[in-house]
Parts: C-alpha cells; structure tokens; sequence
C-alpha cells in the first residue's frame, strides 16, 4: 500500500491525546444515602462494570474514526507503481512495406494503429519508434496525431537497434515503471537479432491473411548489339503455383511488350525478352497480378551507356594487364616513363605504376595532382627500387611509408573475402587452392591501410589504403616471373580487374532505396553549383564531392519511393537513375514467435494488441482506498452516536 500525502500520518501521534484524556479522567461519583445499603451493594458494583465497558469502547470506536479520518486524507492506493510516477511505454511500430497489407481485420498497419489509440492508457507516457521517425515521451493525444497520420516507410530499422535504443532509454528507470512493445510481422531477416540476453519485451505478431507472393527480384541484360538488347527478369514465386501471370514491359508510359507466364510452386524463374535498342530506355517492368504485397509487382531499371575506364599503365610492360583490361570495359594504355603524356593523366581514372624504379619530381607531381582530382592508383614496386623516391610520393599521398626490401620466400595464403574488391567473386570461401609465392617484399607501415590479400606470416600483400579522396592500392612484391609467381594465380584477374571497376562507379540498371550507392557522374561543376536528382514528384541534393572531370554523389536516405529520377544539373538531364525496393522486403517467411520465448522466458508474445496493452493497463491500475477509510470513519462515528444514545450502564 502506497500513500498520495504520507506527511499526514504524523497526526497519527495526536492519537495520544483521547487515550490520556481517557486514562486520567477522575469522575466522582456521588453518594446518594439509602435507608439498606447492603440492598444496593450488588447492583453499584454492576453499574461500574458496565460503565467502564462503555468508555473503552467509545475510546476504541473515537481512535478509529480518526484513524480512519487520517488515513483517508493520506490517500492510501494499492499498485504497481506510485501514484506520482507515469508508465513509460516504449512501442516499435513496424511500417515497413512488408506491414502495408491486409490482415484478418484489414490493412495491418493501419489496424494496429487504431488499436494503440484505443487501449493506450491516458495516464502513461509513450515513446514511438517507427521505421521512419522516433517520438520521445510523448502524451497520449500525442501519440494518436502521430498514429493517425502513419504511413508505410522504405526505410529498414535493425530490431536490434531498436532494443539499445530503448534499454538506453530506461536505463536509469526501475523496470516497474516501463515496459517496451514491439509490434511487427517479425520477417524471417530477424532471425539473429534476439538472444538470451536480450532485455525483456512484449513482442506482438502481425499477420497476414495471404502466405503467398509473387515478385520481380531482379533485372540484368545481355546479348546486346547494334540492334537490339535481351533483357532478362528474375520473377521469384513464393506460396502456391500460379498460372498465366500477366507481365508488360513499359519504355516510360509506352507499352513495348506483354506476355504471360506461370510459375512452379517456391520457385525462381527468369524469362528473357529481347528489345530493340533506344537512344533512352526507361525501363518498369509489371506484373498484374493480387497477392500479399503490392509494392514488389512493379520494378524500374534504366539502360546504361557504358562509359569506358581509363587505364594507364607506367612503366614496365605487361601482358597480363592487356588482357585483363579488354577493350569492351576499358581504355587501356601501356607507356614507358620516357614516353608518358603527363598531359593525359587528367583523362584517367586509374594509373599503374608498374615495377617503376626511381620516382622523379615530375612524375611525383603530377601523380600527387591525379590523386586529389579523385583518381585512384595502383604501385607495384621494382626490385631495385629507390626507397627514398617512393616514400617521397606516399608521404604527400598520406599513405604511410614503405621498408626496406626484405628477402624471404614467402607463400601468399590468406584472402580477405569481406573486402568490397572480393564482392561477388567468390560462391564459396577457397581454402583449398595453390598458393602462390614471392622471393621477397617491400612492408608498407600505413595506419590507415586495409588488408586485401596477405602471407602466411599475416604481414600484407596487397592493402588499399584511402586518403581524402582517392584509393591507393600497394602491391609489396614485384609481379616478375623472377620474383613472384603470382600473376599465374587465379587471383590476379579479379583483383585487377575491380581495380579499374572500382575506379569508376558507373550507373547501373537500377538501385536499391535505403542502400548507400555511390555513382560517378560524368561531368565537371563549378565551385558554386551542385547536381541535385528529381522526379515529377519529389525532388532533393544529395552528398557529392567534386572533382576535375567528375562529380561522385551517394545516395541513401533519399529517395525514399521507388521509380525513375533524372540527374540534374541546372535544369539539365545528365543521366537517369532507377530505384527499386529492397526485395528482403517481400519475404513471406516469418519468424516463430514460441521458439523465441523458448530462447528467452523473459519475452512474452501475442497476436493481440489491445490484449497486451490492457493487460498493461491493469497492471498499472491504480485502486484508491481514501474512500473506504471515509466511510469507516463515518460508520464509526455513528456507532459513537448509537453507543451514547442507547447504551444506558
């Protein structure tokens, strides 16, 4: 029992008084002579027995109707928590686009909004984290305006996240006094994110009344010529199998081609269209068809003119690197030192100094410069190579310094497979190839250096190291038959290879919302001028950085709708982008909600939300008990009255 006013019950001492009133009262009784007092002895001695009754209980019946009366305006209540501290109710929300489908009781989302508006208790204070937006204590007419107004997101929040967000949020609270919902149709990408350790939480399962979907996953192109192009669509079907799906093929609002296709139960399917070549495809692709999720039967992507990478190499020839660089993907030049075009060297996107001895003054200008536009560069050292020229160009670049040549043959073993020069090359991690070795190296102590490919003794191989705006790459062997036997690896086309790729970031078919994409934009800005990226609807600047020739711009937070934008600088189009959503998003695997209580008993579940947040309510209800003790105190002083009144000793 908890008490509103407990200064109050220090008038419980006054208590004191009625019992010492009662205690050293001295009533004289008066003597009234009768002719046989042996007659009345009996009854005088009953008088004073039923006398002194009546006094103790009208003291006992006065200290409970005070009593009664203190406590009363000490508000006495019985519950969880105190009177003067609110519940912090801690809600995710998921409005992903997976929830913006039709549930039992109708749109998932929107159901479960009006359901919190409903249950939410008056008395709490709430925090709401969407996918979109996080809300901090706010009131409940508060949370009802956000909720009323609540939409589907692209955007993708980590579960994970959102439990530290929240523990962060109450850590300075007693657990009494919060609670955290998470309400979602917990996707089966969710799988790792709860663990025994994870803090307590009322997790509330939304589902659908459809386990069915169809959705374009992907599109790439091949077979291209003079003529015409194929376009392949990777349509993944998941639930049952489905018969005749319509599927057009639009160019902007012009419809270009329509067939039909059906599909096996849970499978992957890619149909292949071919397209006769446009000066500008705008691609979006249609399936009409009714399943679960609406938002993956449309799928936009753009036809990419391939702007050609421009390679130079420096130094000694190489015929790996010709082949490597082919003429359909680069531009690729192999020149002496003698006979190199400095002039040139604005015009690439990457330079290779091949096995380059002495590095002179102009040579090391001119890369200093090519490096800061934004052009990326690879060093194999030579053999003979002068130490002091090399770590005069690394130290401009910020990239370290290298060692003096060690001799020691060495096995080359060890593959960073979560490098982005890696991505998408290998199926499967090799553990089993042959490896290949080096007679010896030059070290390269730079703090900032990343580890792409290292020896058996873990020192590195290959490392990328960044500096403000361009990529080094450092090879510490030379690549010569005589030294090494690496250029017979079956490492070496994929490492070269994304070297160039990776200088360049061409537009591709299309892009994934709410995922960084970086992409270089072929022209020049001035210094107060910025390319900004639109749609008929939408609009918006994202992060760039300038170069001579280029302009690099990622894109992440925006857009947030998926479709086709226009790259803009002033009012003119330089290219065009597709974005697409996220296709985690249209699984219809979801996770099992008893197995995780069985991982974790301090998590409970449900399927209804206005069962929780009632059950949260009671919990948190407060029952008053100033008026029972008003009505003790009111019956007590009748009783008094009563007593008084009829009771004669």
């Amino acid at each position: 029992m908890y008490f509103k006013n407990p200064e109050v019950l220090y008038f419980l001492v006054l208590l004191i008084i009625p019992i010492l009133v009662h205690l050293f009262q001295l009533q004289k009784f008066v003597k009234v002579p009768f002719s046989n007092v042996a007659f009345l002895q009996k009854l005088v001695q009953e008088t004073r027995k039923s006398s002194r009754i009546k006094k103790w209980l009208i003291l006992i019946i006065r200290l409970l109707l005070f009593t009664a009366i203190i406590l009363a305006f000490s508000q006495p209540y019985l519950s969880n928590k105190k009177a003067d501290l609110k519940q912090h109710n801690f809600i995710y929300l998921d409005n992903s686009l997976s929830t913006n489908t039709k549930g039992k009781k109708g749109n998932l989302l929107k159901i479960s909004a009006q359901e919190i508006i409903e249950n939410a208790s008056g008395n709490d204070i709430y925090s709401l984290q969407t996918n979109s937006a996080f809300y901090t204590k706010i009131t409940k007419n508060e949370l009802k305006n956000v909720l009323l107004n609540i939409k589907e997101s692209s955007k993708k929040i980590d579960l994970s996240d959102v439990l530290l967000k929240f523990q962060l949020k109450t850590k300075n609270k007693t657990n009494n006094l919060s609670k955290i919902v998470l309400i979602s149709d917990f996707q089966y990408t969710y799988i790792n994110k709860f663990t025994n350790v994870t803090c307590p939480f009322s997790a509330i399962k939304l589902e659908s009344s459809t386990k069915s979907n169809i959705s374009i996953d992907s599109v790439f192109i091949n077979n291209t010529n003079t003529d015409n192009f194929a376009i392949n669509i990777v349509i993944k079907n998941q639930g049952d199998a489905k018969k005749n799906i319509p599927i057009a093929i639009y160019n902007g609002s012009k419809l270009i081609s329509k067939l039909s296709s059906s599909f096996a139960k849970d499978t992957q399917k890619t149909i292949q269209l071919k397209i006769r070549n446009q000066k500008e495809f705008k691609g979006k692709i249609k399936i009409n068809f009714s399943d679960t999720f609406a938002f993956d039967n449309v799928f936009y992507f753009t036809l990419k003119n391939d702007k050609k990478i421009n390679v130079l190499s420096i130094g000694k020839e190489a015929n790996f690197l010709s082949k490597i660089y082919n003429k359909k993907e680069f531009n690729f030049t192999q020149s002496s030192i003698k006979n190199t075009n400095y002039n040139n060297f604005s015009k690439q996107q990457l330079i290779i100094l091949n096995e380059v001895k002495n590095i002179s003054d102009i040579m090391l200008n001119k890369i200093i410069e090519f490096s800061k536009n934004g052009g990326n560069l690879v060093i194999i050292p030579n053999e003979k190579a002068n130490i002091n020229s090399y770590n005069s160009l690394l130290k401009f670049l910020n990239v370290g310094k290298i060692e003096p040549k060690k001799i020691d043959t060495l096995k080359i073993t060890n593959i960073n497979f979560s490098h982005p020069l890696f991505l998408n090359v290998f199926s499967k991690k090799a553990t089993n190839f042959q490896y290949p070795i080096v007679n010896s190296y030059f070290p390269n102590s730079a703090d900032n250096a990343s580890t792409i490919v290292s020896f058996e003794n873990n020192t590195s191989f290959i490392s990328q190291i960044n500096n403000t705006k361009s990529t080094v790459y450092w090879i510490s062997s030379s690549l010569n038959r005589k030294n090494s036997n690496f250029v017979n690896s079956p490492l070496i086309v994929p490492i070269f290879y994304n070297f160039g790729k990776l200088s360049y970031q061409q537009k591709q078919l299309f892009y994934r919302i709410d995922t960084e994409n970086k992409i270089d934009i072929n022209t020049a800005l001035d210094n107060d001028k910025v390319l900004g990226i639109s749609n008929s609807k939408k609009s918006f600047i994202p992060l760039q950085q300038k170069f001579q020739n280029k302009v690099s711009i990622i894109t992440k937070n925006q857009p947030i709708t998926a479709g086709i934008y226009s790259v803009l600088k002033d009012s003119d189009t330089i290219v065009q982008l597709a974005y697409n959503y996220s296709k985690e998003e249209s699984l219809v695997r979801f996770l099992d909600l008893n197995n995780l209580k069985k991982a974790n008993k301090k998590i409970t579940i449900s399927n209804s939300i206005s069962k929780t947040f009632k059950e949260i309510n009671k919990k948190n209800e407060v029952h008053w008990l100033w008026k029972w003790f008003l009505s003790l105190a009111i019956v007590s002083l009748l009783l008094e009255i009563l007593i008084l009144k009829f009771y004669k000793p």
